[in-house]
């Protein structure tokens, strides 16, 4: 059931709300002036809070902006019998869902809950995908190689430094990634993905600087590149070691002046994007090859994290097979099996050229063809590596 604080000084006022909220079945408490109502929102927690403005001592503005401090994300619906224009806009300045003039319209006060109940739920989903997303994302493990790769991210993401990842193929690379633009001050921008090796070299300039409509012949519209779809956020180019030439030319002009065109115009357009790229290549003997170039090395290469192999993790298996056993039977909707000691062990002692990846097809395919708890034999007889 929702809940609903309602402060006022006014006992008739306080009562009736009661009255009328209980029986739209909202479960109602009382507080007749500001210092109770903050101690009833330290205590609890509301989904609205009706509070009214004049009030001896401490008047609902100043409780308002106590409350934005205690209970940022509960919606706070300002009611007075004094309002005017002026009243009105400061508590919405000051982050109130809405103003009600009294004496009350109970249509209009029954609305506004209605609609600051969706907002608070909608709030309340927003965090829980969060965690999920967050979750999906977590890295895993407790090895002193992948604790070095967490610092690593820890310490540089406040700043707006630039990061190249590099490992082998389906070692978490993008989970890095991810965890360095969590932790900056650009979380709440967008994060956005490129692979390079994914895009035909011919599109990956459109694909990264955007186009004008009739740049080339399938270009019928207008269509913003990704640079300028990560303004305010992070950009995070993968298999940066598989970019052509000609795009590692604008990539490197971007990052110097902060400044792109994009293709079929001259204009320039200012962006603000932190890059992070990764690679699985060894890009000094690609710029030996002539496959890339130096200067955009030194500029994408300020910090530079490896991230480990599994086999070189290897003490992480038991938590990393423990997780996907969580994350896997979650999204099948079925009951968490157990994997036995021995089943963990068999586990260690494969080594795993695919890396987190071909790990967790293996925790998958475990999962579906296994009884309810995972031996060492089942180990044995479907997570043989591929010869």
């Amino acid at each position: 059931m929702s809940r609903i604080l309602v402060i006022d000084d006014e006992r008739s006022i306080r009562n009736t709300l009661k009255d009328i909220l209980e029986y739209e079945k909202y479960e109602v408490d009382l507080a007749e002036d500001g210092p109770k109502g903050i101690e009833k929102v330290k205590n609890g927690e509301y989904n609205i809070i009706l509070c009214d403005i004049k009030m001896p001592g401490m008047d609902g503005i100043e409780v308002l902006e106590k409350l934005g401090g205690l209970a940022p994300d509960t919606p706070v619906v300002m009611i007075s019998g004094h309002g005017n224009i002026d009243t009105a806009v400061e508590s919405i300045k000051k982050g109130a869902f809405d103003f009600i003039e009294k004496p009350l319209d109970l249509n209009r006060l029954l609305i506004t809950i209605r609609n600051a109940m969706d907002k608070s739920h909608l709030v309340t989903e927003t965090k829980i995908l969060k965690k999920k997303v967050n979750k999906k994302f977590e890295i895993i493990g407790e090895s002193a190689a992948i604790h070095k790769v967490i610092e690593m991210a820890d310490r540089v993401a406040p700043t707006d430094a630039r990061v190249l990842i590099t490992g082998s193929n389906g070692t978490g690379k993008e989970l890095v990634a991810r965890r360095i633009h969590d932790m900056s001050h650009r979380a709440a921008g967008p994060f956005v993905e490129v692979n390079c090796a994914a895009i035909p070299s011919e599109l990956i300039e459109s694909e990264l600087f955007g186009h004008e409509k009739g740049a080339f012949t399938s270009a019928v519209k207008q269509r913003k590149g990704k640079f300028e779809q990560a303004t305010g956020g992070t950009l995070f180019l993968d298999e940066i070691g598989d970019m052509s030439l000609s795009a590692q030319a604008k990539v490197l002009r971007a990052l110097q002046e902060n400044i792109i065109s994009r293709v079929g115009s001259d204009g320039a357009i200012k962006v603000d994007v932190r890059v992070v790229a990764a690679t699985n290549k060894n890009l000094s003997e690609e710029i030996e090859k002539g496959n890339f170039r130096e200067d955009l090395y030194h500029r994408l290469s300020v910090i530079l994290i490896r991230v480990p192999t599994l086999n070189e993790r290897i003490e992480d298996v038991p938590l990393l097979a423990a997780h996907f056993i969580s994350q896997i039977c979650g999204e099948y909707g079925m009951p968490e099996k157990t994997i036995l000691p021995e089943a963990i062990a068999e586990l260690q002692n494969i080594q795993w050229t695919g890396n987190i990846r071909e790990f967790r097809n293996v925790i998958e395919r475990l999962i579906i063809l296994c009884d309810k708890k995972i031996t060492a034999q089942d180990v044995l007889n479907f997570a043989a590596p591929l010869k």
